[in-house]
This record gives C-alpha cells, structure tokens and sequence, in this order.
C-alpha cells in the first residue's frame, strides 16, 4: 500500500518510514556484530550522542535533566572508542560482550515532513551477556534520533538516550548503545 502516514500530524511517505527503521534496524545490527567501524560511517561528522540521566522526583512523574550526561561525545570521541576497542586495552570487553538491540515503537515525530532532516523516537531493549557468566543483564531505553539524508543515504546526526530508570540496571556501559 502506497500513500502517506498522516496520523499525528506526521506528513511523511510510507517509504521514508520504510527506509527509518531499516536504517534503525541495520544500525543496531551492526552494534550486535561490534562491526563498529561500519556503524561510524552510518554517522555525520558533526553528530552529538548523548545519554543523559532520568530523575524520578516524588510529586512528578518523569523528569528528564540534560545538565551533565553519563555519555557526551562527539564524532571524534566515538571513533577514539572504536579505535580504543580495536587494541587489546580495552579490558573491560575482553573477552567482548554479546548483545542484542531490540529496536521497538519507532515514531517518526509529530510535525515531520519529508525532507533532509527527520526526528525518530523509538524505545530499545538491551540483551547483554559477559564472558561466561550464566547471567545477562537488561537494559531500557528511549532514544531520540534525527536523521539527515546525506547523498540520498540517511545517517544518524544526533542521538539522546534516555534510560528508563533513574538508576543504572547495567554493571557498565563498555560497548556502544
């Protein structure tokens, strides 16, 4: 079925949603497989990644504060993270942790138009399994992309992660979300 998607204000093709959450879930595909190097090239040069704190405040529901962020990094600082995961100094993923990042409730954000710019909500679910241990960790989390079209290819300008709980339910965060 061809046509729009125009519920919520939403003015973009079924094909552009298409190309969003393949574009979403092949991004996350290639966290799964640490095919990291791959996943820097699905990035703009001027990209911001953030992951900031969830505060749970007693007379309000949810309050998000983006004054200081676990996570602030740049295009630069992500590749010194792939370039720090390549060697053998990153003691903390060896041997390097399996996950599995499930993509789920993808929204293309009220008032989006089709364009080179677009905003993309959606929730992931974090499967993380360490060495050899029995146990595996979960971890929940909203994001908050935009994505630009870049040589008719889309790719991630900014991210904002947004954990589901005001405290972490993951030992450590050594991998990339």
């Amino acid at each position: 079925m061809q046509g729009k998607s125009e519920s919520a204000g939403l003015s973009v093709s079924d094909r552009t949603f298409r190309e969003v959450t393949e574009f979403l879930y092949r991004e996350s595909n290639l966290l799964d497989k640490r095919r990291y190097r791959e996943w820097l090239g699905l990035l703009t040069d001027d990209i911001t990644y953030l992951m900031v704190a969830r505060v749970r405040k007693e007379r309000e529901a949810v309050a998000v504060t983006q004054k200081e962020g676990f996570i602030i990094d740049n295009k630069e600082k992500l590749e010194l993270r792939v370039r720090r995961d390549e060697t053998d100094f990153a003691w903390s993923e060896n041997p390097p942790s399996f996950t599995r990042h499930f993509v789920t409730n993808i929204i293309i954000q009220p008032g989006a138009r089709e364009g080179e710019e677009i905003s993309v909500g959606s929730g992931v679910l974090l499967w993380v399994h360490r060495g050899d241990n029995l146990n595996y960790e979960l971890f929940s989390y909203e994001r908050q992309d935009i994505l630009r079209r870049v040589n008719g290819t889309w790719k991630l300008a900014s991210r904002k992660i947004i954990p589901d709980s005001s405290r972490l339910s993951i030992e450590r965060i050594s991998f990339l979300l």
